[in-house]
């Protein structure tokens, strides 16, 4: 019955440096889990039979370190939650490896080949947050937008005098007390500047003049109030500045003063946010932390391309581990609990990073030599047996 126990024994402590070995040869892997071997005691009918493993598990859910790399499409996940990707053949795996690149079609695949998931944009670049689907990174360039809104907001010094020198005349500053010039585009993606200039009329009451190019825009003059506590009461809307530009649309910006004050202070300008822009090349990617894959183009602009999505689980140390440093989901594990990064427990998604091995290499050699000496003790109970075997023989 001992020879039996100790080789028991033996298996028991061959399972678990296989566990160990796996450890150490994985630890550099990104996204790796370290494993051990889940040891039990045998009995039947109250007799010792030895030892078994009953499971080889996971540390699933303890995280590796976050290390820095030089490539966008290198994606960790900083809190809980699995990357979602599919094969060809539509089997769905989940994984921390983020080691992302994309292939001749735009799709954001790992190093195995997997697709990675998430919710795509349709073609006006609104998400599609009812559809899981590959992502993507559209090439090529983007169009050239025409500026039509522009937000506006400064402050005009209560304290300045109304000009003494009139009409107004935009090559005479003693005519006006304030100017400050925004760069818009028209719809060839050219540069034009818009000029607006501040003229104090009278108490809480001021005028600004609008030039495109250099040639008065339609309104000329707009009329700006403020209430005596400086909060601007006109215009309440935004107003519609138009200008003809020589072979392109005629340039129509609503613009917007929302904000703008009067106080006794320096004129100021806090916001000026024109859009439209020249057209632009693509040159990268950028990937946000709440997983929203952005095209960069070479025009400063961004477009959205998707938003990835995390998977997580109800009891995650039950999935079942597949090749590639993957998991998919069983009855133990539960289904896929689907969510954007940052919402519910889902953790937050770093570029230009990789989630390293959790292996903690200290602790997998002390154990190394806890097997061994285990190992070496199972063999002694089979010497000692055999021992007492061939004495018996003899004394026969």
């Amino acid at each position: 019955m001992s020879y039996n126990i100790a080789k028991t024994g033996l298996n028991a402590v061959t399972q678990q440096l296989s566990a160990i070995s796996n450890n150490i040869a994985n630890g550099d892997t990104n996204g790796y889990k370290s494993m051990r071997a889940e040891f039990a005691s045998l009995y039947s009918s109250g007799q010792a039979m030895g030892v078994g493993v009953t499971s080889i598990s996971q540390s699933i859910t303890q995280g590796g370190n976050l290390v820095g790399t030089n490539r966008s499409l290198d994606l960790a996940i900083s809190g809980s939650g699995f990357f979602m990707t599919k094969d060809l053949s539509g089997a769905i795996k989940y994984t921390r490896a983020g080691i992302m690149g994309a292939d001749s079609e735009g799709n954001i695949i790992d190093n195995k080949g997997m697709r990675l998931q998430g919710y795509p944009v349709d073609e006006n670049g609104q998400l599609q947050t009812g559809v899981i689907d590959n992502l993507r990174i559209n090439s090529g360039s983007i169009p050239a937008k025409a500026t039509d809104k522009m937000s506006y907001t400064a402050n005009l010094n209560a304290n300045s005098k109304v000009p003494t020198k009139t009409p107004f005349d935009k090559s005479d500053s003693e005519t006006y007390n304030n100017t400050y010039t925004s760069k818009i585009y028209d719809s060839l993606g050219r540069e034009h500047t818009m000029e607006q200039y501040f003229v104090k009329s009278a108490d809480n009451t001021w005028e600004a003049h609008y030039f495109v190019d250099g040639a008065a825009a339609t309104p000329a003059t707009q009329a700006i109030t403020f209430s005596t506590n400086g909060v601007i009461t006109a215009p309440t809307a935004a107003i519609a500045i138009t200008s003809p530009i020589t072979g392109a649309d005629p340039l129509s910006i609503e613009l917007d003063y929302a904000g703008t004050s009067q106080y006794g202070s320096e004129f100021n300008v806090t916001k000026n946010s024109p859009n439209g822009y020249a057209s632009g090349e693509k040159n990268g990617e950028q990937i946000d932390d709440d997983g929203k894959i952005y095209a960069t183009y070479t025009n400063g602009e961004r477009k959205l391309q998707g938003q990835l999505i995390l998977a997580n689980f109800t009891n995650p140390n039950g999935l079942s581990t597949e090749d590639g440093t993957a998991w998919s989901a069983n009855n133990m594990s539960g289904q896929a609990i689907i969510g954007v990064p940052k919402s519910g427990l889902n953790g937050q998604i770093a570029s230009y990073a990789l989630e390293g091995s959790n292996v903690d290499m200290t602790s997998e050699l002390v154990g190394l030599m806890a097997a061994q000496r285990n190992y070496q003790a199972n063999t002694k109970v089979l010497s000692t047996n055999d021992a007492m075997m061939n004495a018996l023989y003899q004394a026969i």
